[in-house]
């Protein structure tokens, strides 16, 4: 049975996902899923011309989308485009938080600019999307709607991989922050989740 056959229709129709990471990758394909299952998509990103192709995508199927270039570094401008969507379309009921990046080393190498990079885009970029966001999804689960938070994180939060140290390190906080925040959210009905992915073909480990 392949993927798509596991679940079919429009069962999230009426739902404002928001999608970060979206311009290429698992963030791009989980964005066109999405418009399939029924729910507006925004699509975030830095990378404004693979945004526009992912919601060309998605229109071209009968969706609806809409691209906000920003950098999740940059906490005031994830904020903006927080209330853009809720001026837009109203607040979002599903955040996948999806950005990230992966520069592998040998941590003698001291690339210690690869590390920064990807401690603020994996650590401090999901949180600046968190803040932005939670706001929309508590109070969509306090008016007894759906309400999903699902971070990416990866297998290599709990596996020893040489030359992954700092990324890996990222994504353990990430793993362990999921579970933290069910703890604090799950009384508010807002469902926080996480994937951790395998190896897949995507751009990521050419990130640049």
């Amino acid at each position: 049975m392949s993927a798509s056959a596991l679940l079919t229709g429009t069962p999230l129709s009426g739902r404002v996902a928001v999608v970060s990471g979206a311009s290429s990758g698992m963030g791009a394909v989980t964005a066109e899923r999405l418009a399939e299952l029924g729910s507006t998509v925004v699509v975030l990103a830095r990378r404004k011309e693979r945004l526009e192709g992912v919601v060309k995508n998605i229109e071209a199927t009968g969706g609806t989308a809409f691209a906000l270039a920003v950098d999740v570094t940059d906490r005031a401008a994830v904020q903006a485009a927080a209330d853009r969507v809720a001026e837009r379309f109203g607040k979002a009921d599903l955040v996948f938080n999806n950005a990230g990046v992966q520069l592998i080393s040998g941590v003698e190498e001291l690339k210690v600019d690869d590390w920064q990079r990807q401690i603020d885009l994996n650590i401090s970029g999901l949180m600046n999307v968190i803040a932005a966001f939670l706001p929309h999804l508590t109070e969509s689960a306090a008016a007894g709607r759906p309400a999903d938070l699902i971070n990416t994180s990866s297998i290599a939060a709990t596996r020893i991989l040489t030359k992954f140290s700092i990324y890996s390190g990222t994504k353990a906080y990430i793993s362990h922050l999921t579970r933290l925040l069910r703890v604090e959210l799950g009384p508010k009905m807002v469902r926080v989740a996480m994937i951790e992915p395998g190896m897949v073909d995507t751009e990521l480990p050419n990130s640049p």
